[in-house]
């Protein structure tokens, strides 16, 4: 091993560590940074819970392997997403960009009356953070859930991956697709081999993650490995189901197996980095695509308020965490919010982008703030907004706007499951957190689709749900 790779992890650990402007480097900095260019492997859950991880407090589920991947690295308490469901959470993953300001408000769904199809997926004027690590000389490949248009201009080669294997869809069946299905059925893609029959989706990914992992171990590469695990629907292997038999409730017991499958896949993937000798080398993120759709897949996202599809916590937070061999500290428990927009200009200066000029990204780089000598707050403010439901997070201070309501203040510092609203106690500061709402959600464009108006209803009665706030014990 050459000297400076030696010292190298150490030296860039301190340097973009300490460093005035957030999540941005300086022209020396991000010269030391080019020399690294660490692969990039992101792992994203879909509807996972933030409460069903072992490291997030489940007693439940065994995650043995995910739970590794915190305690060697860093897990996030306040780690957001940007929107509550699956495809726009992803066009702002993605694109490092609130995606409401592009006109991604909705979920993908059927093209509705008045609306252009040609339309209906990630706009073609955005730019993916797959294609700015392509021209950072990065080996891309996308495995699993794409669910960000499938007409041909929003297919994930067109967008910056050179490998793809899964489906544009926005989930599937874990066991058989077909040449001519539609829907969750829809036959698997893949422009590297023949694909060959499903046999657990899981495993399938989990498996054709590694492969790319072999493949392309001695180039820079950016994975993502993108789980449809534990989404709808409910089926699980029958071997990883008998380990939960002791969980009264049958849906809830299955997704207990199908998170326990998920949670070995994910290892299977940290093996195989592990064994291509590239742990110095690679970062690994972690995280959910939203909170878990209480009402369908039996998710717990206790402590929190909420789920899928709404702005309390439970639809927005989830589990989030950072893994990065030598460079980030083990045992990191990084208690400040972050978002998903984050991630992408985190990627880009890893891999040598530059920040000078007009930053392309609305999140900053988050290796800087886990240094504990940093004391800066990544976010002043967070902004949300999906279809009926507004919201703000200012400090501890947190409003959501609603269409039939007044709104709802929380203070998260002393009442993280949002059972207090304190919006009538706190007028001026109700007002004021409305007042910087209102001026940013005038401010953005109109949505470029919308799903169908039936959701709207079914996302406001969700509000008035009661939810289980406690974990269930074994």
């Amino acid at each position: 091993m050459k000297m400076y790779q030696l010292f190298l992890p150490v030296v860039l650990f301190t340097m973009i560590f300490h460093q005035p402007l957030k999540g941005q480097l300086s022209e020396a900095e991000e010269e030391r940074v080019a020399v690294l260019k660490p692969n990039i492997v992101l792992i994203l859950a879909d509807d996972l819970g933030y409460g069903d991880l072992g490291i997030y407090g489940s007693k439940q589920i065994k995650t043995p392997n995910i739970d590794k991947l915190a305690k060697t690295g860093a897990r996030f308490t306040q780690g957001y997403v940007s929107s509550s469901v699956c495809s726009p959470s992803r066009a702002g993953l993605i694109t490092g960009i609130n995606q409401v300001s592009f006109g991604f408000d909705n979920n993908l769904a059927e093209n509705q009356p008045g609306f252009d199809s040609q339309y209906l997926g990630l706009p073609v004027t955005q730019t993916t953070i797959a294609s700015y690590l392509q021209e950072l000389g990065y080996v891309n490949g996308l495995i699993g859930k794409w669910h960000l248009g499938d007409a041909p201009q929003f297919h994930p080669l067109k967008r910056g991956f050179d490998e793809f294997w899964g489906y544009t869809g926005g989930g599937h069946d874990y066991f058989q697709s077909k040449v001519d299905g539609k829907g969750y059925l829809s036959p698997v893609e893949c422009n590297y081999k023949t694909p060959e029959p499903l046999t657990y989706i899981t495993d399938d990914v989990g498996n054709e993650a590694v492969g790319f992992i072999q493949r392309h171990q001695k180039e820079r590469f950016f994975l993502f490995t993108s789980f449809n695990a534990p989404h709808t629907p409910l089926q699980a292997l029958e071997e990883d189901i008998n380990q939960y038999m002791h969980i009264g409730d049958e849906k809830r017991r299955t997704y207990a197996a199908m998170v326990h499958r998920l949670d070995i896949n994910v290892g299977k993937i940290m093996t195989a980095i592990e064994e291509a000798g590239i742990s110095e080398k690679t970062l690994i993120v972690f995280l959910s695509d939203n909170g878990g759709p209480t009402d369908t897949n039996a998710s717990v996202n206790a402590p929190l308020n909420g789920q899928k599809g709404i702005l309390l916590e439970g639809g927005i937070r989830v589990p989030f965490i950072m893994n990065w061999e030598g460079t980030i500290q083990k045992k990191t428990v990084y208690e400040k919010p972050v978002s998903s927009l984050d991630l992408a200009p985190t990627f880009f200066l890893l891999a040598g982008g530059k920040s000078k000029g007009k930053f392309p990204f609305d999140g900053v780089n988050l290796i800087p703030f886990l240094d504990k000598n940093n004391q800066e707050v990544p976010h002043q403010e967070l902004y949300w907004r999906f279809t009926i439901s507004a919201a703000i997070r200012e400090g501890d201070w947190k409003l959501i706007r609603l269409p039939d309501r007044l709104p709802l203040l929380y203070n998260l510092s002393v009442d993280i499951s949002e059972q207090d609203n304190v919006a009538l106690d706190y007028p001026e500061k109700t007002a004021e957190l409305l007042k910087k709402l209102g001026d940013w959600d005038v401010s953005l464009p109109h949505p470029v689709f919308l799903e169908g108006a039936e959701w709207k209803r079914r996302q406001l009665n969700l509000y008035d749900k009661e939810y289980l706030l406690d974990q269930p014990k074994k």
